[in-house]
């Protein structure tokens, strides 16, 4: 399992004005190619009575779906270089679409490779990106006589604290870094004299913003 990558927030658009073509830009976190197609198909739908509604997307932890569509656009000037805009900026399991609302004014195919890798990168901006990171929650149980020290230091640590559960004995939950969980245990045991019990709960992915 991967244990950190970057994708975009949940949902987001965006809205550009080219030679008097307008590029309405939708973006969307997906994780499946049935998710991303719905979604496209929600878009077109929405603008049935557009020019074009070109679309691509990038799924799975080493991007082994990849698709690219220029929706009657002349070959490789939509699809891919809104393809191209994800893989440079690195997201996973993300999907874009352009509609365009054709202005009257022609592009050429160099103004439409600009302006659909405009309107994309728009569009992300707009929506935000974040880095996922795999963390372990971590439950460490300790006598009542430790937890006015370690909960200090757990919340003067990096690792977000998540709850203290009030049973015979005290434990808190905190989330680590999978990379950092040796660490983690090392400065716990070290800090309670070994007085502590140690064990991992579960994993999940925390959402940090990107700037």
């Amino acid at each position: 399992m991967r244990a950190d990558y970057k994708t975009v927030n949940l949902s987001g658009e965006s809205e550009i004005v080219i030679q008097k073509s307008r590029f309405l830009t939708y973006v969307k976190r997906v994780e499946s190619e049935e998710e991303a197609n719905d979604f496209i198909q929600d878009i077109k739908k929405m603008h049935h009575t557009a020019t074009h509604n070109c679309s691509a997307y990038i799924i799975g932890e080493h991007d082994h779906i990849q698709k690219a569509n220029d929706d009657g656009e002349p070959s490789g000037t939509a699809g891919f270089p809104m393809l191209e805009v994800l893989k440079k900026q690195g997201l996973k399991d993300t999907a874009v679409v352009v509609t365009r609302y054709f202005g009257g004014i022609k592009l050429g195919g160099g103004g439409l490779i600009r302006a659909y890798g405009r309107a994309t990168t728009e569009g992300i901006a707009a929506t935000g990106v974040v880095e996922r990171k795999l963390h372990a929650l971590m439950k460490v149980t300790i006598d009542y006589t430790w937890l006015g020290k370690v909960e200090n230091e757990a919340r003067q640590s990096p690792y977000p604290l998540e709850e203290i559960l009030y049973e015979e004995d005290v434990s808190l939950l905190l989330y680590v870094p999978i990379a950092e969980i040796d660490t983690f245990i090392g400065w716990m045991t070290e800090l309670t004299n070994g007085q502590a019990e140690i064990s991992e709960v579960s994993t999940t992915f925390l959402e940090f913003d990107v700037q």
